[in-house]
């Protein structure tokens, strides 16, 4: 029987493993050729029993022998990258700075920078040659523009020839940085009611009784009520002890869970952008929310609230990619029994291409919660090159529509355009 994946995942992917500091003596190519000359002339003494052309061999050994223990560094080089700080959006131009630094004379230095593969290169060189004298500091500047995800740097090579070109002496030194690319954040509404919340101070009022600021109503006075919310005017009219009612001020808990699905890889990075904009809409509005990122190993964050949560949700969406998960609806539904906190607003990123991912829906509905889908519209990303395919397009879009309408009894569902904005496409179905 085989061991099932464990359900919950807390630990960020990193795209490379990092290579441990290595430095060898290599031969070059010019080294093969001269030993390749040296035992050529060896043996053409050898048939022709001309032993005095041996000597002819003794210049090339003779250089060897000078570069390989005269001319080898020990490449004694001290290495720092600078960057500004590690978080940046994704689309970011970002300017990164070498620094080396020498304590000895290299006359030829290669530097090559290990650049992370989710780094696109656009201006400069990762590759450069340099002289260094002892004590002098170079800076070597470049730039790239950061993607979505975690990107480390592990190391710099370095890379030397002696002055005959007989050999190259590598070593890698470890130089250690690491750049989030976060998604793009949006100013976006609430697109969720606030009814049926816990009791906490919250910037979000929620219509029930108790105490609070805002009146709701003058009611009979009761044994244990505050002498504070005595009505006397209402109190002489009536001739009994009247006393108001306050709406009491709470905050919602919200669970994000966001379908990450392969079928949805053409709009992933906007259901992901949506998830991180409506994400510091809770952080700044003071509501606590959770995340899951349903995905083959899912991903739970329990409820929490505040900056260092905030920060801890985006660094997971900032690594997530689509993958071939098909047991959305199962994870939802173990989720609601298990983790989710009662009463809670749901907030559905899906595309909802897939049964299972409508399946997730009809399970968050049946278990009573209210849902709010935010389902960017695949065919909206999607450019159509020929006649064929604009009527493809259409076909496809009419059928999309006639689902959500069907799917609408489950949820608030928001069918976003993502030609256009978020907000826009929120306010057009919420009414903000």
């Amino acid at each position: 029987m085989q061991a099932q994946p464990p359900l919950y995942a807390h630990s960020l992917p990193v795209e490379e493993r990092r290579e441990e500091p290595t430095g060898r003596m290599l031969p070059t190519e010019k080294t093969e050729e001269l030993f390749l000359a040296v035992w050529l002339v060896v043996m053409v003494a050898f048939l022709l029993l001309r032993w005095e052309m041996v000597y002819l061999v003794l210049p090339m050994i003779w250089l060897v022998f000078v570069a390989v223990f005269f001319f080898k560094p020990t490449l004694d080089v001290e290495v720092e990258r600078v960057i500004p700080h590690n978080r940046f959006l994704e689309g970011t131009e970002l300017e990164i700075v070498l620094r080396i630094k020498s304590r000895e004379r290299i006359p030829t230095l290669k530097v090559i920078e290990n650049l992370p593969p989710g780094l696109e290169l656009i201006e400069g060189s990762v590759e450069h040659v340099l002289t260094l004298r002892p004590d002098e500091e170079k800076e070597l500047r470049y730039k790239v523009r950061v993607r979505r995800g975690i990107h480390e740097f592990n190391w710099v090579r370095l890379s030397y020839r002696d002055p005959f070109g007989f050999f190259r002496y590598d070593k890698l030194v470890e130089v250690y940085n690491e750049v989030i690319g976060v998604p793009i954040i949006e100013d976006v509404p609430t697109p969720y009611s606030t009814k049926g919340t816990k009791i906490t101070v919250g910037p979000l009022p929620s219509p029930r009784v108790g105490e609070g600021v805002e009146f709701h109503a003058v009611r009979e006075y009761q044994p244990g009520d505050p002498l504070k919310i005595i009505n006397w005017k209402a109190t002489a009219k009536t001739g009994r002890i009247m006393a108001n009612e306050y709406e009491s001020e709470r905050k919602v808990d919200v669970v994000f869970i966001v379908d990450a699905s392969y079928t949805g890889e053409l709009v992933f990075d906007n259901l992901v952008r949506a998830a991180a904009s409506l994400m510091l809409n809770a952080l700044n509005s003071g509501t606590s929310f959770g995340l899951l990122l349903a995905k083959d190993v899912p991903l739970w964050v329990r409820v929490d609230y505040g900056k260092r949560h905030f920060f801890k949700c985006i660094d997971f969406l900032s690594t997530a990619r689509p993958d071939r998960n098909n047991m959305i609806a199962y994870q939802v539904e173990h989720l609601i029994k298990a983790r989710f906190p009662a009463r809670a607003q749901l907030v559905y990123f899906s595309p909802l291409l897939t049964e299972e991912s409508r399946e997730a829906l009809k399970i968050m509905a049946k278990y009573g919660y209210n849902v709010v889908v935010i389902s960017p519209n695949p065919y909206t990303a999607f450019e159509p090159k020929t006649k064929e395919e604009e009527l493809a397009l259409k076909l496809l879009s009419l059928h999309r529509k006639a689902m959500l309408t069907k799917m609408s009894g489950y949820g608030i569902i928001i069918d976003w355009d993502v030609r256009k904005p978020l907000k826009a496409a929120i306010a057009e179905v919420v009414g903000i």
